[in-house]
C-alpha cells in the first residue's frame, strides 16, 4: 500500500524545508523528497551560504592587508592568503548547515525521501513517485503536494557551463586557485558578490554588463554609488557591453563583446556567467498535469500559493518572482499554515533584497525612477554614512540611507540602503513597511547611539527636513 501523507514537499531547499518543518509542527504527517546528498538546496549548497562564507573569509583578508595598519594593528611579516583554508572553511560552513537542517528533521518527524521525485498525476488524487538511489522506487499519495523544486543558473549557448573554465555560481565558489583574470558576465548580485570575492583574493575581474548600468533594477543612486565604489576598489565595470560570442581556450577563455557599434575580444583564466536563473521543475511536467504556467514557464500560484489544481502548491524560485531564499522560506510557512486551515496569505510589498558586496547594499520597496515615472508625489530623505559616528569609529564612511515616503500622507515607499552592514539595518525598515508606517515613525524612534543604524533615523528624519547631523 502506498504511503499517503498529509503533505509531500518536492524539493529540500529553503522554501521546501521550511515548509516541510512548519507542516510537521501544525501537526500534520509530511515527507520531503530530494534528490540532492543534502538537504538544503542551491542556497545552503552552492548559493548563499558558500557565498558569504568566502566573502566573509575574503573580507577579512582585503582588512587585514589594506587596512589592520590605520586600526593601530601590525601583521608583521606581511599577509597571505590561504586558498585552500578558505574553500575548507566553506565547505565546513556548508555542512553545518545541512547537518543542521537534517536534525530538524528528525526532530519534527519530518521524512526525508532520498530520491527524485516525479509527479505522475494531481488528479483526482495526487502521486509522487521517488526513485531511490538504491534503485527502488516508493510511490507516495499525500493529501497535498507543496511543489517547491527551486531554478537553475542561465547559461549562454556558446558558453555551455564545464564549471571548470566556464562557471555557474557553482564553479564561481571551487575555483582552485585565484585567476589571474575572471571575467564576470553580468553586473547583478551573483557577478558582483563573487567578482568582489576573487578581486580581493588578487584576481583582474571584468565585470560586462549588458544594461547602462550594474545592479539592474535598483534605485538609481545606489546604481551610481556603488559602481563609483567598486570601480575605486578595482573591479573593472563594462556597461553597455554584450557578449555575442565566446569559448574556451588553449589556456583559458575568449568572449566578443560589443559596444557602441565596436567588438572587442576579452581574454580571462576563467569566466563565469552570472546573468540570471529560471525555474527548474524536475520531476513536474505541468502541460501534461493540467498545471498553470505564466508565458515564462513559471507555476502559477496565488497569494496562498495554491495553483489551479486542488491541494496543489507551489512555493519559491518554480513561481518567478524575487528569486530569493527568504521569500521562499515565507512562502513555505503560508503554504503549511494554508494547508492545515489557518487564514494566511503572502504580503509580497515588504520583501527586502541584500547585495552582500563590501559595503553592502539592502534594498525594500521601490526605486525613485519607479516612482518618478507613475508620477505620484513623493518626498525623499537621505543621509550619508560619513555623518554617522560608529561609521567613522569603524573607517567606513561609504554610502547612504534614502528613504522615499508619499508627500500627503507619508507612507514608506522605498528605502534604499549601501553602506557597512545595512544587511542587518534593512529588518527594522521592512518592519516600518509590514505596517505601511510613515517615515515619522521611524525618525521619532529612539535608536542607540553611537550605532550605525541611527543613519536611518537621520534618513528618516530628512524625509521631512528634520534631520539633525547634516
Amino acid at each position: 500500500m502506498s504511503p499517503t501523507p498529509d503533505v509531500l514537499v518536492l524539493g529540500g531547499g529553503p522554501g521546501g524545508y521550511v515548509a516541510a518543518l512548519r507542516a510537521a509542527q501544525l501537526g500534520l504527517s509530511v515527507v520531503c523528497v530530494e534528490m540532492d546528498k543534502t538537504l538544503g538546496g542551491t542556497c545552503v549548497t552552492v548559493g548563499c551560504i558558500p557565498s558569504k562564507a568566502m566573502l566573509q573569509s575574503s573580507e577579512h583578508y582585503e582588512f587585514a592587508r589594506l587596512h589592520a595598519r590605520e586600526h593601530g594593528v601590525v601583521i608583521e611579516g606581511g599577509v597571505r592568503a590561504d586558498l585552500a583554508a578558505m574553500l575548507a572553511r566553506k565547505d565546513d560552513v556548508v555542512g553545518s548547515n545541512t547537518k543542521g537542517i537534517e536534525f530538524l528533521f528528525r526532530k519534527n518527524k519530518v521524512v526525508w525521501a532520498k530520491g527524485r521525485g516525479t509527479v505522475t498525476r494531481v488528479r483526482p488524487d495526487i502521486a509522487v513517485e521517488v526513485a531511490g538511489a538504491d534503485g527502488t522506487t516508493t510511490t507516495y499519495q499525500p493529501k497535498h503536494l507543496i511543489i517547491a523544486t527551486g531554478s537553475v543558473p542561465i547559461g549562454l549557448p556558446f558558453l555551455p557551463f564545464d564549471e571548470e573554465r566556464i562557471l555557474s555560481n557553482v564553479g564561481g565558489l571551487r575555483i582552485p586557485e585565484v585567476p589571474k583574470h575572471l571575467i564576470v558576465v553580468g553586473g547583478g548580485y551573483i557577478g558582483l558578490e563573487m567578482g568582489s570575492v576573487w578581486r580581493r583574493l588578487g584576481a583582474q575581474v571584468t565585470v560586462v554588463e549588458a544594461t547602462s548600468s550594474i545592479l539592474p533594477g535598483q534605485d538609481e543612486d545606489i546604481q551610481k554609488e556603488a559602481a563609483k565604489i567598486f570601480a575605486k576598489q578595482g573591479l573593472v565595470l563594462r556597461t553597455n557591453t554584450k557578449v555575442v560570442a565566446g569559448g574556451r581556450t588553449a589556456t583559458g577563455v575568449e568572449i566578443t563583446v560589443e559596444s557602441a557599434g565596436q567588438t572587442e575580444v576579452l581574454a580571462g583564466d576563467r569566466v563565469l556567467v552570472a546573468i540570471g536563473r529560471r525555474p527548474a521543475l524536475t520531476g513536474v511536467d505541468a502541460a501534461a498535469l493540467g498545471l498553470a504556467t505564466t508565458e515564462r514557464g513559471v507555476l502559477v500560484a496565488d497569494d496562498q500559493l495554491r495553483t489551479n489544481v486542488p491541494n496543489v502548491f507551489a512555493i519559491g524560485d518554480c513561481i518567478g518572482g524575487k528569486m530569493l531564499a527568504h521569500k521562499a522560506e515565507d512562502e513555505g510557512v503560508v503554504a503549511a499554515e494554508v494547508i492545515a486551515g489557518k487564514p494566511t496569505h503572502m504580503h509580497y510589498k515588504s520583501i527586502p533584497g541584500v547585495v552582500y558586496t563590501w559595503p553592502e547594499i539592502a534594498t525594500v520597496g521601490l526605486p525613485e525612477q519607479e516612482l518618478k515615472a507613475s508620477g505620484r508625489a513623493y518626498k525623499v530623505g537621505k543621509f550619508p554614512f560619513s555623518a554617522n559616528g560608529r561609521a567613522r569609529t569603524m573607517g567606513e564612511s561609504a554610502g547612504f540611507v534614502k528613504f522615499l515616503a508619499d508627500a500627503e500622507t507619508d507612507e514608506l515607499l522605498g528605502a534604499h540602503l549601501i553602506g557597512p552592514n545595512v544587511s542587518e539595518m534593512i529588518a527594522q525598515v521592512v518592519l516600518a513597511f509590514e505596517y505601511r508606517g510613515s517615515s515619522e515613525d521611524i525618525g521619532i524612534t529612539v535608536h542607540a547611539h553611537p550605532t550605525l543604524s541611527e543613519a536611518v533615523k537621520e534618513a528618516a528624519l530628512a524625509v521631512t527636513g528634520r534631520a539633525l547631523h547634516v
